[in-house]
């Protein structure tokens, strides 16, 4: 028998949302509803294997049923713009799974399913329904069950007509005459006041259905038959509302909806878009086989090349500070030199490039180091193809040389059964090695001129190369020599760590009055919802959740539960920082962060291998990790430097906004100025709420944070929430004029820039979709304000580097977090120093807002004053 699937679309977003954690991209689009929604498509396909598939969508708000009855599904919240602005991927998702998706004006989705299952059965077709809406549960026959989902996505009960007759003692045609008795307040529709779950299926079983009901009204009593002769008209009118209609024709036949053979590169295309990594490792698909028009004589020595060349040091590992490479390439286009690095005479080549009139490549950081543990000196190349390449594209994800040129429409040549991602050949021989390292190079070349007219065209060339390519050069300096860390102290910790873990764990004990391993959620849920007896929250496969947003709700049932989040987040700073950070410190005592340029379109910079942006430094624990981080020497101190408040100050100059200009200049706290404007009191009567709710608003404003984000984050309604952003922009008129006309620039435009000239995409400011739209515009109002701020810290680095006073002092620049830059300085020079690259970074861009950096300086980076 063939096997139709049909999913109810909108139920399943919405169950997925709720379900998982907020997930978002590099793009800052929320993804965990697209990610649950296709954990259930494949789930369903691999274990139902489907002939046929259709997943269907509400066209809109309005209905046949809103004309019967104007308050259908009335006072339903509105959809959180983090979910809203997942359903246009989601449809993306879904055609990259080559099913048959369909909405219809007018009609609900629960409407297309049900005609749908009745054209099926009509046709011997077994059908499965998956929705997170009981609604459907009157479809239920002989060849259609409806899988319910539960809690999340992946929980699922199965109604049959028997599952039916078991849960509820009714046939499923009976689910109609129940809502129409007990109405449904998620639909809003009424039923019959005082007649509640069990009262109706009590009716149902004895009179079957809402006619016989009243057929047999003379045989009730008292406020029930009061209430049933008074509201018969809503009885009625429930029913026909929760009756699924099942005669809609369609464009298309059954034979229309097979699935078709499944399409890898559609999937890798949408996986890489929203970054769903563990899904495109799953895949394990080889690219498409390329071909490559360009080739150059080889030559066996380097005065044979020409003034402007391109440069490529091939290695197979990632980390490039820790691996060597295996081949050197160096190209004019027309020749090639090509040598293994062992052969290398490193002052011959040293010479040849400080020699050239240019000297281009990919990831000069990777190329910086890779020469210098050539020993080879050379920290000049003037041209990057990869940092250019982001700059015009900075929502398609770096990957490697190859996928870099694909957009020049250049392709490099590749042994499909041999070579992945643009990356050398698995255990290749050294020629094999060449070869494809040559090809790389060739490739590089001729992107250059391509690419430096398409920067031009965008106004973004001097960007490129006056700060991306500059400052690459900055962080190569600062990845090579890395920050002096004290294992020492690190192992002290490890040892604290352990004990308080140890305590925690004896308390646990104590008061579960038993032993388990409190690591075992299966073990732990056991001990909390059967021995404690504490109420279930939620449920999974495997037993009972004790994830972190169950135990924060269970805080106030138990003391047991305090304990158990203080062991978790004890234990994860001691596994991924305390020890791990220990596992990451070189042979010279330091630990060597990279830092990535081309990830985060707002143009910030990332820490990878190991990541010390994301220290906990919320928790005093956390922060006593920044104790192992040392200067090299006792005679020198770390010193912090860290811009105030720098994208409110951005966020004021850009807007023009003459109140939050006046309180940055005139030295004013902004949140306690901003909750007097709000709250309308005096500044002496801001309270520490109101300064706290302040500021969430100031910052969130500044991320484009949505009325659903601020109640979850300050525990109000949604409604109150709206009222305080709507409060917050009629204060602030100038930040609301500015949300309203970047978005038109936007839509004019298709991008926005920071004050730079650095571009990020909106391709869907103009959708007709609205939530993809919404996420646009969010997009266009919060990216000046984050790249510009990110752009001004980058200008400060760039040119601390290119000061003339720089040598006057022993500083070495060590790390960029977020806002901050942190100094390794003799303690002796550090009055002087303050002054010098305070006036740097406060002067790197003049504004209507002056910047400001506050500093601290101690004998690590914990301790500091």
């Amino acid at each position: 028998m063939d096997k139709l699937i049909l999913i109810d679309g909108n139920s399943l977003a919405f169950r997925a949302f709720y379900g998982l954690p907020l997930l978002s991209n590099q793009s800052g689009l929320h993804t965990n509803a697209i990610f649950g929604f296709q954990k259930i498509l494949d789930k369903i396909i691999r274990e139902e294997n489907p002939t046929h598939f259709l997943i269907a969508f509400d066209a809109g708000k309005k209905t046949f049923r809103h004309e019967k009855y104007g308050e259908y599904k009335g006072g339903r919240q509105k959809t959180p713009p983090e979910l809203g602005e997942q359903f246009a991927p989601i449809r993306k998702l879904i055609d990259a799974y080559g099913i048959k998706r369909y909405e219809e004006t007018n009609y609900e989705a629960d409407d297309i399913i049900g005609s749908l299952s009745k054209l099926a059965d009509e046709n011997g077709m077994e059908t499965i329904i998956i929705t997170g809406d009981r609604d459907l549960t009157q479809l239920a026959s002989e060849h259609v069950t409806i899988y319910f989902t539960k809690k999340g996505v992946t929980q699922i009960d199965k109604y049959t007509p028997e599952f039916i007759e078991e849960e509820y003692g009714l046939r499923p045609e009976q689910i109609i005459d129940m809502k129409g008795l007990w109405g449904d307040t998620s639909d809003n529709i009424p039923g019959v006041p005082g007649i509640g779950e069990k009262t109706a299926i009590k009716l149902l079983k004895k009179y079957d259905s809402v006619e016989g009901v009243y057929e047999h009204i003379e045989e009730l009593k008292g406020k029930q038959r009061e209430n049933l002769e008074n509201f018969k008209d809503d009885a009625f009118m429930s029913k026909e509302l929760a009756t699924i209609y099942r005669d809609m024709t369609f464009d298309f036949s059954l034979d229309d909806l097979k699935l078709p053979p499944e399409d890898i590169d559609a999937k890798i295309k949408v996986f890489k878009e929203f970054e769903f990594n563990s899904l495109l490792e799953s895949l394990n698909e080889s690219p498409v086989k390329n071909t490559t028009t360009f080739e150059a004589n080889r030559v066996d020595r380097l005065d044979m090349l020409g003034e402007d060349v391109s440069l490529y040091l091939e290695s197979e590992e990632a980390n490039y500070l820790l691996n060597e490479p295996t081949v050197l390439v160096v190209t004019d286009g027309e020749n090639s030199y090509v040598i293994a690095t062992e052969d290398i005479d490193k002052n011959e080549l040293e010479e040849f490039l400080k020699t050239r009139k240019s000297v281009n490549t990919y990831d000069l950081k990777r190329q910086i180091a890779f020469l210098n543990q050539l020993g080879v000196s050379f920290n000049q190349f003037t041209e990057d193809i990869m940092l250019g390449a982001f700059l015009l594209d900075p929502g398609k994800k770096i990957e490697d040389v190859s996928s870099t040129v694909e957009q020049f429409n250049i392709q490099i040549d590749s042994d499909e059964s041999h070579y992945g991602k643009g990356r050398s050949k698995k255990n290749p021989t050294i020629e094999e090695t060449k070869d494809f390292t040559e090809k790389k190079a060739l490739a590089i070349h001729h992107a250059l001129p391509l690419l430096e007219q398409k920067l031009k065209d965008d106004d973004m060339f001097t960007l490129w190369k006056e700060l991306e390519i500059p400052l690459s050069k900055v962080l190569s300096e600062m990845e090579i020599k890395g920050i002096t860390v004290d294992i020492n102290t690190l192992k002290e910790m490890e040892t604290e760590l352990e004990e308080r873990l140890d305590h925690l764990k004896s308390k646990i004990y104590e008061i579960a009055g038993e032993e388990f391993n409190i690591n075992s959620p299966k073990q732990l849920g056991v001990v909390l919802f059967e021995h404690l007896e504490l109420p279930v929250i939620k449920k999974t496969k495997t037993g009972y959740s004790t994830a972190a947003d169950v135990l924060e709700a269970l805080r106030p049932q138990h003391e047991i539960i305090d304990f158990i989040l203080e062991y978790r987040e004890i234990q994860k700073l001691q596994s991924t920082y305390v020890i791990g950070l220990q596992g990451q410190i070189h042979e010279d005592g330091r630990i060597h962060t990279r830092f990535n340029q081309t990830l985060a379109q707002t143009g910030r910079l990332s820490s990878v291998e190991p990541n010390l942006q994301n220290i906990p430094i919320r928790l005093e624990e956390g922060r006593k990790i920044r104790k192992a981080f040392v200067p090299k020497s006792e005679e020198n101190v770390l010193l912090s430097l860290d811009y105030s408040q720098i994208e409110l100050r951005v966020l004021a100059s850009i807007s023009k906004d003459e109140k939050m200009i006046d309180a940055f200049k005139e030295g004013k706290d902004i949140h306690t100025t901003t909750a007097a404007n709000v709250y309308n009191v005096d500044s002496s009567d801001v309270t520490s709420t109101m300064r706290s709710n302040a500021k969430a608003v100031n910052f969130g404003i500044v991320y484009g944070i949505s009325d659903y984000g601020l109640s979850q984050q300050l525990g109000i309604t949604r409604k109150e929430a709206k009222a305080f952003i709507d409060t917050y922009l009629d204060t602030f008129v100038n930040v609301k004029e500015y949300m309203k006309y970047i978005v038109q620039d936007a839509k004019r435009d298709g991008y926005v820039s920071t004050l730079l000239g650095r571009r990020r995409y909106v391709p869907d400011i103009n959708s007709r979709n609205f939530n993809a739209r919404s996420f646009s515009e969010r997009i266009a109002m919060n990216s000046p304000i984050q790249g510009t701020a990110a752009d001004i810290i980058k200008l400060a680095m760039v040119n601390y580097y290119e000061s003339d006073q720089k040598d006057k002092f022993n500083a070495e620049l060590l790390l960029q977090i977020h806002d901050e830059l942190v100094f390794d300085i003799p303690k002796r020079e550090v009055d002087d120093f303050v002054v010098f690259i305070k006036d740097i970074m406060e002067h790197a861009l003049e504004m209507e807002v002056p910047l400001k950096a506050e500093y601290e300086y101690g004998p690590n980076w914990y301790t500091m004053e």
